[in-house]
This record gives C-alpha cells, sequence and structure tokens, in this order.
C-alpha cells in the first residue's frame, strides 16, 4: 500500500530526515517506523514500559546528572 502526505512544511521534512539519519534509517524506513509505531500505539494502548526502555537505549553512554543534584541547584537558585 501507498500513503502521499501532501503540503508538509519544509522545517517537518527536514527533522524527519534528521531523524531517519540519527536511526541509520532511509527516510522512507523512518517513515514506515513513526507510522507503524504510532498504529500500534492506537491498537494496544500507550506502553510506557517499551518509550522509557526505548529512551534508555538512545541515552546509554551519555553522562546524566543525578537529579537530587538538580533538585539541589533548584533549590539553591530561590
Amino acid at each position: 500500500m501507498n500513503i502521499h502526505v501532501r503540503h508538509l512544511d519544509e522545517a517537518t521534512v527536514q527533522a524527519l530526515k534528521q531523524r531517519a539519519a540519527r536511526n541509520g534509517r532511509s527516510a522512507e524506513a523512518e517513515y514506515r517506523a513513526i507510522l507503524t509505531a504510532a498504529a500500534a500505539e492506537e491498537a494496544d494502548g500507550f506502553d510506557w514500559i517499551r518509550v522509557s526502555d526505548n529512551l534508555r537505549a538512545r541515552s546509554a553512554g551519555r553522562h546524566h546528572t543525578p537529579s537530587e543534584v538538580l533538585v539541589r541547584e533548584g533549590r539553591d537558585e530561590r
């Protein structure tokens, strides 16, 4: 099946292409992944576990500031 989407603004098109590049996919493969995930969420309800697992995998290896440090900094700013 083919789906044609018209009248997307250039910023959206560029953002989708950048997202595809970050995920190591072609633009077309990225569109399929987005649509498949959206359809699955709609059919099954929102899966917070899957979303958090995906986020954890995408941020693996990055430095993260512990939440208690951020809370302390916020209190100190007041």
